[in-house]
Formats: C-alpha cells, sequence, structure tokens
C-alpha cells in the first residue's frame, strides 16, 4: 500500500482515534465547538495534508495554518490546544504506516508526513505568536542542529 492510498483510505478512522487520543484532556477551545465541529476542522486540516503529500508542496498547509492560526487566535483557543490536536493526527497516522506499510518505506513516508505537519506547525506557531505579541516572527534556522550528522564533529577546546 502506498500512502496516499493509507491517508485516503483510512481517513475517518485516523480522524476518530486522533480525536479519542485528546478528547480526555477536554481542550478548552475544542470543548466549546463540541466534537462534530472539532473532527471536521481535523479532517480539513487532513485533507490538506493529502493535498501536500499527493503535490508535494507545503503552500497548503502553508495558508492553511495560517487561517488557523488566525481564527483560533481571534477565538481564543491557547496555541497548545492546537497543537495537541495536530500532534494527535500525526500520531494516529504514524500508527496506521507501522500497520500497514512494509518497514522498507518507513523513512520516505515518516518524512513526508513529518515535513508536512512541521512546516505547518511551525508556520502556525510564528503566526499565533506574531498575533499574541504583535511583532514579526522570524522563521527557525534549525540548520545549525544537524551539522555535526555530517560535517566535522569534533570538539574543539
Amino acid at each position: 500500500m502506498d500512502l496516499l492510498t493509507l491517508l485516503k483510505d483510512y481517513k475517518q478512522e485516523i480522524v476518530e482515534e486522533a480525536f479519542q487520543n485528546f478528547e480526555p484532556v477536554k481542550l478548552q477551545g475544542y470543548t466549546k465547538v463540541g466534537e462534530e465541529r472539532t473532527k471536521e476542522k481535523m479532517c480539513n486540516l487532513y485533507n490538506v495534508l493529502i493535498d501536500c503529500v499527493e503535490n508535494k508542496t507545503l503552500i497548503p498547509v502553508l495558508n492553511h495554518t495560517e487561517k488557523i492560526a488566525n481564527e483560533r487566535y481571534s477565538s481564543g483557543y491557547d496555541l497548545h490546544e492546537i497543537q495537541t490536536v495536530i500532534n494527535a493526527l500525526e500520531q494516529s497516522i504514524w500508527k496506521r504506516v507501522f500497520e500497514k506499510i512494509e518497514p522498507a518505506k518507513y523513512p520516505e513516508y515518516l518524512g513526508l508526513i513529518s515535513t508536512v505537519l512541521g512546516a505547518g506547525k511551525d508556520n502556525l506557531a510564528r503566526t499565533y505568536v506574531e498575533l499574541a505579541s504583535k511583532i514579526k516572527v522570524p522563521t527557525l534556522n534549525l540548520q545549525a542542529l544537524f551539522k555535526g550528522s555530517e560535517g566535522d564533529n569534533t570538539i574543539k577546546d
């Protein structure tokens, strides 16, 4: 099974499981809108994920998460609530990948999922913080964290 088939075939199951994984926490903003509306919001993000994976582009998730940040900020959601929902969705997708996909495909498929949702979470957080603080937040440059993986990783005195 390929990743797109998995994402499309298991959409309802993944969204339902993700909802169950965070629902007991009773996130205040999502509790207010209720189960059906929360699942609808999760499905919207999930559809954007499918679009990004299918077309190998991050533009839809960046646009969507900017919209989410604006809507949720103005509705009084805490940033951690939104991130919790995205993390629950990602966890459920990973679980399905490990159950249904051959191990040789893990790096590619998990990389695609993590790249799309990671870019979305970063954009969402930056947009939310900009709204909350009224200042422009730069994109994170994480390149230094990966320098030692292939470069000179000796410790200098």
